[in-house]
């Protein structure tokens, strides 16, 4: 069943692709008209910085000092031209436009200048920037990651009015080969195209292309971005990271060596941007209540330029004390368990094919006989398939149970005590979801079809309890 299940997915996303590639009606149109700035600080948007500005938030505060501080900035040109966005003053956009021609070229920052500081450039600089964009199109033409594919639609959008038709090109190219041929039909197969690394270079892609072209790259895969703001709460480990600047939440990783808190600011900037992409859409508004609390504001230098151009604190947020406290992908495996909302909770973590349990401020990696226990979350159970034979579950409250480590895509008999069999199918990391939303004590076991079941009585969950 599961095998048949996955067969017809795989047919739907094919056929759902080629839908996409062909669009009925009028010819998708890859056209830029819009007018400079075209990156982001589209005229809504720069009104509300401009704001910020006038009424001295404390995020335009923080970066203000910095600029006017002559911090050392780790994107310099990009914060210098978003500086001279919001106050006007020149010399800010004129050292934005002096280190573009004077550096290596990262295309997505040469981008943003080129579009934010044009009416400063003379025709020289214009040529000079143009031609550093172009090079750089050229020479990531073939990279697929979406950061240099993010970066390459920045810089066909600058280049628009220079140079239409590689615009044009190069737009087409990304949303319906790469993204709609590639992107889609991978996430749809339980595929991982956009790794947790890289969600504010999605974020940024996102809101470049519908900006400018009108197009909504959502529609190709509704439930991944109606799960993404869950998934963008329950990746953190729980305990806040302390840094000289600020707190900081640290997204999962591989545990070894002291987190990176780049990709922390990043991953809050997605965040942030996610939110500033559709303000009317529930579950952005439990992330926005997560995001928009003081003591994570970013106020670090490279952090403070996200932080300002990002966030919104007058966009209303939901308690999320309200979200689930589990995040299952069945699409790709990926699982994500905390015993509660508070900073002393303990978290489990089922992703890149590692588990991990986060307890204590530690992070501990489960392999070997500590992978084998079970694990009791508040009102969520991990229970490795190693330990199961029969188990019980309590009447106290709901209860959802994922059972680790079954045979991927394989269909498993489920038999609850005075209740008819059914069946049910692990996903694509060998992982079954059992959900009991009104509390029961009755025996459950879950076996391959075919089986019997045993006359041994029923034992207790053999769960190590974490609340």
């Amino acid at each position: 069943m599961c095998q048949q299940t996955a067969l017809l997915a795989l047919l739907l996303t094919a056929a759902g692709t080629v839908a996409a590639q062909s669009p009925t009606g009028n010819e998708e149109e890859f056209k830029v008209y819009t007018e400079a700035p075209r990156l982001f600080l589209r005229p809504q948007r720069l009104r509300l910085l401009r704001r910020e500005r006038e009424r001295q938030s404390i995020r335009w505060q923080q970066f203000q000092l910095l600029m006017t501080g002559k911090a050392k900035m780790p994107e310099p040109a990009f914060a210098s031209a978003l500086y001279y966005q919001i106050t006007g003053d020149e010399s800010y956009g004129r050292q934005a436009i002096q280190w573009a021609l004077d550096h290596p070229a990262d295309l997505r920052e040469l981008s943003l200048v080129f579009d934010w500081c044009g009416k400063l450039l003379s025709d020289s600089q214009a040529a000079s920037l143009a031609t550093k964009l172009e090079q750089g199109l050229a020479s990531s033409k073939e990279s697929t990651d979406i950061g240099t594919v993010r970066s390459r639609v920045l810089a066909a959008i600058a280049l628009a009015d220079r140079k239409p038709d590689l615009a044009e090109t190069v737009l087409r190219r990304t949303v319906v080969d790469w993204w709609r041929g590639r992107v889609i039909p991978s996430i749809k197969a339980g595929g991982d195209p956009i790794p947790r690394d890289q969600m504010f270079a999605l974020m940024e892609l996102l809101h470049a292309l519908r900006d400018n072209l009108n197009i909504e790259l959502r529609e190709g895969a509704i439930d991944y971005f109606k799960d993404l703001p869950t998934y963008l709460m329950l990746i953190n480990y729980p305990a806040p990271y302390p840094a000289p600047e600020n707190l900081y939440r640290i997204p999962a990783y591989d545990g070894a060596g002291e987190p990176d808190l780049t990709k922390a600011a990043l991953a809050r900037a997605a965040g942030l941007s996610l939110v500033a992409y559709d303000t009317n859409a529930l579950e952005n508004q439990y992330l926005q209540g997560w995001l928009i609390q003081d003591q994570y504001l970013l106020r670090s230098a490279f952090g403070a330029p996200y932080e300002f151009l990002w966030a919104n604190p007058y966009q209303p947020g939901l308690s999320y004390y309200h979200v689930p406290l589990f995040f299952h992908d069945a699409r790709s495996g990926r699982l994500f368990v905390r015993s509660s909302w508070e900073d002393e909770a303990t978290w489990f973590g089922l992703f890149d094919r590692r588990m991990q349990l986060f307890e204590n401020g530690h992070i501990r990696e489960l392999a070997g006989k500590d992978a084998k226990i079970a694990i009791h979350l508040g009102v969520a159970t991990i229970l490795p398939a190693a330990s199961l034979i029969r188990f019980k579950i309590d009447e106290k409250e709901p209860e959802t149970v994922y059972i680790i480590g079954l045979k991927s895509n394989s269909s498993y008999d489920i038999e609850v005590d005075d209740e008819e069999m059914h069946e049910s199918c692990a996903d694509g990391a060998g992982t079954l979801e059992l959900r009991f939303p009104i509390p029961v004590r009755a025996g459950v076991w879950v076996h391959s079809p075919g089986i019997g079941v045993p006359h041994a009585e029923a034992v207790h969950m053999p769960a190590s309890r974490r609340n």
